[in-house]
């Protein structure tokens, strides 16, 4: 069994926040990073997030997650979040929907019935490959969110702090 650093479920709202001049939708608040642990980047409200560098040199879970997505979300969701005719955009829906929603949501699977349509999210709950990962595809999805992670191959990336591989070990079973 895959343990999160949250797994519990909230009722996300929209949210549009404003960090200085700058405006950012997210629904998980403002994505300025205020602590590094384990090598991952937290907001102020405790929920992962992403880190920008010198020229557009990334963090790397949100590389790692750039990686993760592309190899289990995309083939849906469409390349860098931007949605296709089989799933709505990702990049869109993290500016109304909260980490927790997020977890909830790709860990239990959600199915949304409407009068034309009926579109069916599946459980990733049991694929190590996505749970192992899970913040770092949120952390991924949510600069896209936010425009501070553009399309395409990031420029570059932070090394991988030791504690990272550590954890996915865990996570993956590995010794």
């Amino acid at each position: 069994m895959v343990t999160n650093k949250i797994l519990g479920c909230g009722m996300g709202a929209a949210l549009i926040a404003l960090s200085g001049l700058v405006a950012f939708a997210d629904g998980s608040g403002d994505p300025k990073p205020v602590k590094k642990e384990g090598g991952h980047y937290f907001d102020a409200e405790g929920n992962p997030t992403y880190n920008i560098g010198e020229a557009g040199m990334i963090d790397w879970a949100a590389y790692s997650g750039f990686r993760r997505y592309h190899s289990e979300c995309h083939v849906c969701h469409g390349p860098e979040g931007e949605g296709s005719t089989y799933a709505p955009a990702l990049k869109d829906s993290l500016k109304t929907m909260n980490y927790n929603d997020f977890v909830a949501v790709v860990t239990n699977g959600r199915k949304n019935v409407t009068s034309s349509q009926t579109n069916v999210m599946p459980s990733f709950g049991d694929n190590i490959n996505v749970m192992c990962y899970l913040d770092d595809i949120f952390v991924y999805v949510r600069g896209r969110a936010n425009e501070a992670i553009p399309r395409g191959r990031p420029p570059g990336r932070e090394d991988k702090d030791p504690a990272i591989t550590k954890a996915e070990n865990a996570c993956l079973g590995v010794k």
